[in-house]
């Protein structure tokens, strides 16, 4: 019940084994503050802003189980596809190179 609260719930994997999945909308709100930090830091850099974003950098690695924010977000985008349900070909893009928004 707690991990709710923190944006995570349990599925059962194919395997049959219980496996903790982020919350689609929690990561969701992440990466479009990531984004919005992103663009406010190369717009005027500010302490409190470099600060925030290394917090949600952290906060998204974790939830995705990597040490790369660029990898966290390449899963995020992934687990955004899997349950929006929609196929990649079909994903919303940056129309160069297939770019996730989030990046």
């Amino acid at each position: 019940m707690a991990r709710r609260a923190w944006g995570i719930r349990r599925e059962n994997s194919r395997e049959g084994r219980s496996v903790l999945v982020p919350d689609p909308k929690v990561v969701r709100t992440l990466l479009t503050r990531y984004a919005s930090l992103k663009i406010a830091q190369a717009e005027r850099e500010r302490a409190e802003t470099a600060r925030e974003l290394e917090d949600v950098s952290y906060t998204l690695c974790v939830m995705m189980g990597t040490t790369s924010i660029h990898d966290a977000i390449a899963r995020a985008d992934a687990l955004l596809l899997r349950t929006s349900g929609t196929s990649a070909g079909t994903a919303q893009t940056d129309g160069e190179g297939d770019l996730s928004l989030a990046v």
